[in-house]
């Protein structure tokens, strides 16, 4: 067989289910816990042989009883408990490793052995007499055990303990007649053969040739014990042969020497597991967790054993320190007193360590046992968050310490090169011995604790690291609040505990925690592509949590010599409000985006069709709106403060997409202008000046019957939609109803611009206040400061739109009732009552498609064309218009006429004053109709030299006409202003005049041609 020696767990029947860890000293597989028990009972028993109460004087521990105890139960000659209590000196280990007498009531026995009958008294029990209880021993097997021993040591009472081969010497003595039955011998004797394999074999002090003649025949003798018992009667040449071969194989020495000690228990690991069985006995078994107080007595006769077990002072301590350790988890960790009896122990081992002159298997004992001990409470320590809460957070500070204490030994330890500092089996890096070991446990700690919260929250709503299919904000959202209860608790429950080893452990686990929550948010923003109301709201709760964890780590660190700046800089800033800045920027760039390309289909789609009679507006204005609208909306929306640079970024944005727009309505107006681009370009050009001439009474006669021959056909079969002049149409041109929608487009934008910033305003930031708050009244009251270009470019182009739309009704859907149909040949004839009706029909239409805001302007500036159009056909009507003095009145009245058509327009569309204010140039101008043509000449001579800068120099004469010398009178330049005192006006009126004397004037005076 090879050697049956492994670093690995004893087996589940031969150690308790609580057990959290492995056994540091291997494991022997053919011996259980209780063939340990029991062999090593035998060796204390026969070391302590000369002892009181084991075979010596006759004696007992000094135990006081108190009263006298009632009899009670026993059964098949066993001590039975007292029932009374029993006073004994405070025991001097348990003072030392931290323990008190806890007993509560004495061991005794009856007097006489086997007695159970009632009233028989009772006295403590002897130490023979506890060990056999302590050991679980039957009566039966101790009585055979000291019969066997009395038969052994006739003669020999001086024989040493360390030179018997107790098995040998038991399975020479024992026959199995004194064995209930040959199962039970069989099993005994496989149990001693089973220890001398362990000893002198598998686990041997001095090492042995696995193929030497003794090796191989006591291997042969113990294979063959497995089937049936061995003969080992004196004769049995069996006998003889294992006799032969285990005192040859125990009585070596590493050099070949004779030697006075035989080596058959002292190898390791079986020593200690052996020594380990014995110590185990110190526990009391009424209540496992209590250390006998007679455990001074014990351990002394325990030391009798050490020089056959190869035990010295300094493995008895490792043992000890162990015994306590395993003893605190297999009770399921409920007795701190036991956790304080292995640190106080360790210090003692600490001593120990630094010596010397340790061998090879103190070594061992030691690394193994240390090692187990740390990792136990590393694995606690490193997660603490799982391991301890309010209830249990007592024991913390015992297991930190163990942790550390087993830490120290282990890195003072010469020869324990790299022992538990290597990584641990779950992958924790190793860490440098020089680093503050609390600071790496805290850290450790609040990452899995992190992780855990983290795992928990993925489990519950979906993946936040791999693979964002869904929303993981409510993730988030509750991380963070998790992640504080985590910071809180760490404060109020474990840096108490941790403050004896670590200045600031709130503040080394606060960083942690904010590192952790960092990289989480840090992955979740890598996956943003627009902003939410849901990433604002987990990015207010980080910053929330941001600004509590550096308030915990500055009153943690409060008294550091830097006040805490060095932690402080530890935490790398969330940067939260830079995140959100750029967020809203993208997302304010993002909608500007989808607003131009809302403008760039308004271009290239737009009809200038009305949605419905309800909404006349363009359809692209009313999506361009809407978008702002919602966007404006959705902005506000966002949960986010300190905006008011972005308010300006969004509001200009949109300012240059309205003004934009606004150009491009214009510009539709500018083509429908055609070539001038403003409503000249519809003003008839001006004809040149010319003087009436004189026809016979004849001409005269045959040119009216001509003008009214062609008026009445007109009036039959006119065009540009008049049929009847009695029941006329609306002459409005499509081209002039578009731009009538043009203008309610305008006014729609105009509308909403004000909307707009009104809820800008309202939102953004007001002025500073006296008090410093700006309130929800400041709000309201702050005055609209946004889209004031956009506006004015908007009313701008409201006003261009007006005088286009208007120019072009009269000028030239309304010419030939205008300008091409008044007093054309005659006054008389050509009255403006036709067109009049026309006018009125299409102003009709103009305010059954403007909307109400756009209407008054517009019909202003269409009374300001028609009084424009009634000038031109006074001053350059052509040829085909002359006026005599007396048609003056017929004049004035058809002006009236024009004038109450606008005063009359709707509901006070135009105010009256507003129409006589504009009529009071065509009224000056008419008005010179009536003057006298010698009046006419003088005004006019007078006017012009005025004008030209000549009167005083000779150049005129009030009037009079040198024939001799030419013209006095310069020629007034034609400027389109017309008014009463402009020498242009005059002139044309002149023009105008059907007289001999204008006639005459003007062909001396300016050489004007006669009309044709």
């Amino acid at each position: 067989m090879g050697r049956q020696h492994s670093l690995s767990s004893i087996s589940r029947s031969d150690t308790d289910p609580s057990l959290e860890v492995e056994c540091p000293f291997g494991r022997i597989d053919s011996l259980t816990r209780t063939d340990l028990r029991e062999a090593v009972y035998e060796l204390f028993f026969m070391t302590c042989r000369s002892s009181p109460g084991f075979g010596g004087s006759r004696g007992s521990l000094n135990y006081y009883p108190s009263s006298p105890a009632s009899t009670g139960g026993g059964g098949e000659g066993s001590p039975k408990w007292g029932s009374y209590g029993m006073t004994v000196a405070r025991s001097r280990i348990k003072k030392t490793v931290g323990l008190n007498a806890r007993r509560s009531s004495p061991m005794t026995t009856g007097m006489h052995s086997g007695s159970n009958s009632p009233g028989k008294a009772r006295r403590p029990m002897t130490s023979a007499e506890i060990m056999r209880l302590q050991m679980r021993v039957t009566e039966q097997s101790d009585h055979r055990l000291r019969k066997t021993l009395m038969r052994t040591l006739v003669g020999q009472v001086g024989r040493k303990a360390e030179t018997i081969i107790l098995p040998l010497e038991l399975l020479r003595q024992l026959k199995p007649s004194e064995f209930y039955d040959a199962q039970e011998y069989h099993h005994w004797q496989r149990r001693q053969l089973k220890i001398l394999e362990a000893g002198l074999l598998l686990c041997p002090s001095v090492p042995v040739d696995r193929h030497s003649p003794a090796a191989a025949r006591l291997l042969e003798i113990i294979r063959a014990s497995e089937l049936k018992p061995v003969d080992t009667s004196k004769n049995s040449e069996t006998m003889r042969n294992l006799c032969a071969a285990v005192v040859a194989l125990a009585w070596r020495s590493c050099s070949g020497a004779s030697t006075e000690v035989c080596h058959w228990a002292d190898g390791y690991p079986l020593n200690v597991h052996l020594y380990l069985a014995l110590l185990h006995s110190i526990f009391d078994l009424r209540e496992d967790t209590v250390v006998l107080d007679e455990v001074d007595e014990l351990v002394e006769l325990m030391k009798k054993t050490w020089s056959t077990l190869g035990i010295n002072r300094m493995i008895h301590n490792v043992c000890f320190a162990w015994l306590f350790f395993q003893r605190y988890l297999e009770t399921g960790q409920t007795e701190p007193d036991l956790l304080c009896a292995t640190l106080a122990t360790l210090v003692e081992v600490a001593g120990n360590a630094k010596k010397a002159d340790r061998d090879a298997n103190y070594v061992n004992l030691l690394s193994g046992a240390l090692t187990v001990m740390q990792s136990w409470a590393e694995r606690k320590v490193l997660d603490y968050h799982e391991g301890f809460d309010k209830e249990t957070i007592a024991s913390m500070e015992n297991i930190v310490s163990l942790a550390l204490s087993t830490t120290n030994i282990i890195g003072e330890d010469p020869l324990s090169s790299g022992v538990g500092l290597a990584d641990d089996d779950d992958g924790t890096a190793a860490v440098d011995p020089s680093v503050n070991r609390v600071d790496y446990y805290i850290r450790s700690s609040i990452r899995s604790a992190f992780a855990k919260i983290l795992e928990s929250g993925a489990s519950n709503d979906g993946s936040v690291i791999v693979g964002i299919n869904d929303d993981p904000s409510n993730i988030l959202l509750h991380l963070a609040e998790e992640t504080e209860e985590l910071a809180l608790v760490e404060k109020d429950l474990f840096s108490p505990v941790l403050r004896k080893w670590h200045q600031v452990p709130t503040a080394a686990a606060v960083v942690t925690i904010h590192s952790c929550f960092g990289i989480v948010l840090k992955q979740y923003l890598s996956k943003v592509t627009c902003l939410t109301n849901e990433l604002v709201r987990v990015l207010q709760s980080a910053g929330k949590l941001e600004k509590l964890l550096v308030q915990m780590v500055v009153e943690d660190s409060a008294d550091c010599e830097d006040g805490g700046k060095g932690v402080v800089r530890e935490m790398v800033p969330y940067d939260v409000d830079s995140i959100v800045a750029g967020l809203l920027k993208t997302w304010i760039d993002e909608r500007l985006r989808i607003g131009k390309e809302c403008l760039s289909r308004a271009k290239e789609t737009e009809s200038w069709m009305p949605r419905s009679k309800n909404e006349p507006y363009a359809q692209s204005s009313m999506d361009l709106m809407k978008l702002a609208k919602v966007t404006v909306d959705e902005f506000f929306e966002i949960p986010v403060g300190a905006r008011d640079d972005m308010v300006h970024d969004l509001a200009d944005g949109l300012e240059t997409i309205f003004q934009e727009y606004t150009t491009f309505v214009a510009a539709c107006a500018f083509v429908a202008a055609r070539i001038a681009g403003n409503k000249q370009s519809y003003v008839p050009s001006l004809p040149p000046l010319t003087r009436c001439n004189q026809d016979s009474n004849l001409v005269r006669l045959w040119k009216r019957a001509a003008v009214r021959c062609s008026v009445g056909v007109g009036r039959t079969n006119g065009k540009d939609g008049v049929t009847n002049m009695n029941h006329p149409r609306p002459s409005t041109s499509r081209g002039t109803q578009r731009l009538y929608i043009r203008l309610n487009t305008l006014h729609y934008v105009l509308a909403h611009l004000h909307a707009l910033d009104k809820s800008l305003s309202f939102f953004s930031r007001s002025g500073p206040s006296p008090t410093g708050r700006h309130t929800a009244a400041n709000r309201r009251l702050a005055p609209s400061h946004h889209f004031d270009l956009a506006r004015s470019s908007v009313q701008s182009a409201i006003q261009y739109v007006s005088e286009v739309a208007a120019y072009r009704l009269i000028f030239l859907d309304s010419r030939h009732s205008f300008y091409d149909g008044l007093y054309v040949e005659s006054v008389a004839d050509a009255r403006i009552q036709p067109g009049l009706r026309n006018l009125k029909q299409n102003l009709t239409l103009l305010v059954s498609i403007l909307t109400d805001r756009a209407q008054p302007l517009t019909v202003k500036e269409v009374m300001k064309a028609s009084f424009e159009a009634f000038l031109m056909v006074l001053l350059a009507g052509g040829s085909e218009r002359a006026f005599a003095r007396a048609d003056y009145e017929a004049v004035v009245d058809d002006f009236r006429s024009l004038k109450r058509v606008f005063c009359t327009c709707g509901e006070g569309l135009v105010a009256e004053e507003v129409v006589n204010r504009e009529a009071e140039v065509v009224e000056g101008i008419v008005a010179l109709m009536a003057l006298p043509t010698e009046r006419l000449i003088e005004d006019f001579s007078i006017a012009a030299c005025e004008a030209s800068g000549l009167v005083g120099f000779g150049f005129c004469s009030g009037g009079s006409i040198d024939t001799a010398e030419g013209p006095k009178v310069p020629m007034p330049p034609t400027t389109g202003r017309w008014n009463r005192a402009d020498p242009n006006t005059v002139l044309r009126v002149l023009c105008h005049r059907d007289d001999e004397m204008a006639n005459e004037f003007l062909k001396r005076t300016f050489q004007l041609a006669k009309r044709r």
